[in-house]
């Protein structure tokens, strides 16, 4: 399929270079005279490095239809992440260096969207938020309210992150995968 690099949207799929790449980020782009651009940031859905790159606004891009499929996430080795399809019980695998930090705030058996292209997996599709356990935390000082004053709290799959000082042990968090931050207490 082809689109105009112009119409280019966060999160779609392209071939360039000749192989598969998801795009992160676009940004139109006019510089006064010549042709405006669509300024790019792409990850290589194989190597997970990503580029900065600039097409012409009018320029033909070869776009990749990609599907995404509902699976459970098994567990994570050295190099891989390893997600199931629920219904045909097949096994499908994505190198950690594709995925990024991301994999650091999910919970073995939760369910997440993986892209797929003709039945090979390119990436998963990060959820908005994952509510996670603080499993360790120092407890804060009597007195100490400085404003908007952080800790670092450690949650039930590992990861590390900076949280208010009110937040206790044992407490569920929101987090947002992406970034790493802490954004709001679960409701209970």
């Amino acid at each position: 399929m082809s689109t105009q690099a112009g119409n280019l949207k966060r999160g779609e799929f392209l071939r360039h270079l000749g192989e598969i790449w998801h795009v992160q980020k676009t940004e139109f782009y006019s510089p006064g005279k010549g042709s405006a651009l669509m300024r790019t940031k792409l990850k290589n859905v194989t190597s997970g490095k990503t580029i900065d790159y600039n097409y012409k606004s009018n320029e033909s891009i070869d776009t990749v239809e990609v599907g995404s499929m509902e699976m459970q996430y098994l567990y994570k080795d050295q190099e891989k992440a390893y997600f199931m399809n629920n219904e045909t019980f097949q096994q499908y695998d994505v190198a950690l260096s594709v995925i990024g930090d991301v994999i650091n705030y999910f919970k073995e058996g939760e369910t997440m969207y993986v892209y797929v292209h003709d039945d090979k997996t390119l990436n998963i599709r990060p959820p908005v938020s994952v509510n996670l356990q603080v499993v360790q935390t120092e407890v804060a000082a009597r007195g100490d309210t400085v404003s908007g004053a952080k800790k670092e709290a450690e949650l039930e799959t590992g990861a590390k992150v900076m949280v208010p000082l009110f937040i206790k042990k044992g407490e569920v968090i929101i987090i947002n995968p992406e970034t790493g931050e802490y954004t709001g207490r679960a409701q209970s």
